[in-house]
């Protein structure tokens, strides 16, 4: 059980730090205004970003408390899946969804690991 926390923990550390980046990233960034208008999801980008942000702070809080990290991971898992569903939408190479598909693995197992 002991190596499961640990893994999940760092799990969780990895989840954070890359949400936290890329949801500012999308609120911040000039280059993520031109990808979600190529994703065809241009009124979506600052609802994506603010949801990373805030999945990437539920994560952190969910370490000390359970329900936040079941919530958190729960909701940037399915985002997730929902852009790498975007990815194949616009025909997209398998390789540039693989980032995408890698961490709705990691907070499908940060949620798995919290139950």
């Amino acid at each position: 059980m002991l190596a499961i926390t640990s893994t999940s923990v760092v799990a969780q550390a990895i989840s954070a730090i890359l949400f936290g980046w890329y949801g500012l990233n999308a609120l911040l960034s000039e280059s993520m205004v031109a990808e979600f208008k190529r994703y065809r999801i241009a009124r979506f980008r600052v609802l994506t970003g603010t949801l990373q942000v805030a999945g990437s702070l539920g994560i952190i809080v969910g370490h000390f408390y359970r329900p936040v990290l079941l919530i958190s991971a729960g909701g940037l898992t399915v985002m997730m899946l929902l852009g790498v569903i975007t990815r194949v939408r616009i025909k997209d190479p398998i390789s540039a969804a693989l980032p995408a598909f890698a961490l709705c693995v990691l907070n499908l197992f940060i949620f798995a690991a919290a139950l």
